[in-house]
């Protein structure tokens, strides 16, 4: 006989209970069976397409890129976090395959792109009008605790290990650096794009 596991943590809610709303947002196989996403309270039992296209109507201005080279699996990571910011989109630059497993599904709750080089996207940010940011702690680098970043903006980060390539780098128009006080050389990209990420909404969606 299954037993259920008491230290578990049960997340979501389970069947509606009937009659159910009147809504067209809402998902009828959610409704019966229980809704277990990782989503907010607010979109318990809405359809996917639902959640997205209200997400649209409220996402900020801001862009992040990260470089993908060996599979990096702080993608992932980032477009877990870049879809808790409600970010305009990800940009993923180099091979097209990356682990999405880090990202909890929730890649479909917002746009990946794809570029297949830098050259690529720094074509896309500069026909919108898009201001490239590298975070990198390269020599140059302003702290980004003092920096005031662009509101139309996209923050730049290198595949874990060796950072933003030159060629990347050229395409920034600032490059901004945590300051760290321990003894590790750099944060890993998940690490760093949430940092970031944050601190440009205490810019720019208080």
């Amino acid at each position: 006989m299954a037993t259920t596991d008491p230290t578990q943590p049960l997340v979501g809610v389970g069947p509606h209970p009937e009659p159910w709303p009147d809504d067209p947002r809402l998902d009828p196989e959610l409704l019966a069976s229980g809704d277990r996403r990782n989503v907010v309270d607010a979109y318990r039992y809405w359809r996917l397409e639902a959640i997205v296209a209200d997400l649209e109507t409220r996402r900020s201005p801001l862009h992040v890129a990260i470089q993908n080279f060996e599979h990096d699996f702080n993608i992932g990571s980032v477009v877990r976090t870049a879809n808790a910011f409600n970010v305009a989109g990800v940009h993923v630059l180099g091979r097209r395959r990356w682990n999405r497993r880090g990202a909890m599904v929730t890649d479909r709750y917002l746009s990946v792109h794809h570029h297949a080089d830098a050259a690529d996207f720094g074509t896309w940010v500069a026909e919108r009008g898009i201001t490239a940011v590298g975070v990198d702690n390269l020599p140059g680098a302003a702290p980004l605790e003092t920096a005031m970043l662009p509101r139309d903006c996209c923050l730049v980060f290198g595949s874990e290990g060796p950072g933003l390539t030159d060629e990347v780098v050229a395409l920034c128009e600032g490059m901004v650096a945590i300051t760290q006080h321990g003894s590790t050389r750099s944060l890993n990209a998940g690490a760093a794009a949430a940092i970031a990420m944050y601190h440009w909404n205490l810019q720019h969606r208080r």
